[in-house]
């Protein structure tokens, strides 16, 4: 290699790394899930007139549900991406090792699980919404 190649080599490099902080800094292509208020905002971004209630997030951030106006938002991970889909109780839940699994019947969207977050706890937050 030439002195001039080796130096394009390395400036290179640099704007490489230098495009990746930027993103980095700019958060951007991350979509975890950071917490109770940014499920809430996520699932009132996603459907049209949820007013987000009690929350549910997955231990990882890679999910969470939110309970609004007799439904539950399920929010997930998908890719760079968050995907919202509106269910209506009674969730189909089962155990899993790392916590619990909702069922979503979508075959696109799949089933969700919440680490860290047990049946009991999802079927709470489903019954505060039958209770009169």
């Amino acid at each position: 290699m030439t002195h001039d190649q080796i130096v394009q080599l390395a400036v290179s490099i640099v704007a490489i790394l230098a495009l990746a902080g930027v993103a980095r800094m700019l958060r951007l292509g991350e979509s975890r899930i950071g917490g109770e208020d940014a499920a809430r905002r996520f699932a009132e971004e996603a459907l049209a007139g949820f007013v987000a209630g009690r929350t549910l997030v997955s231990g990882d951030g890679n999910a969470a549900l939110v309970e609004g106006q007799g439904t539950i938002a399920v929010v997930k991970r998908h890719g760079a991406h968050v995907a919202v889909r509106r269910m209506v109780p009674p969730l189909t839940v089962r155990e899993a090792v790392e916590g619990a699994t909702v069922e979503t019947g979508e075959k696109l969207f799949g089933p969700v699980t919440l680490f860290g977050i047990t049946a009991d706890q999802v079927r709470g937050l489903e019954a505060s919404l039958t209770l009169v």
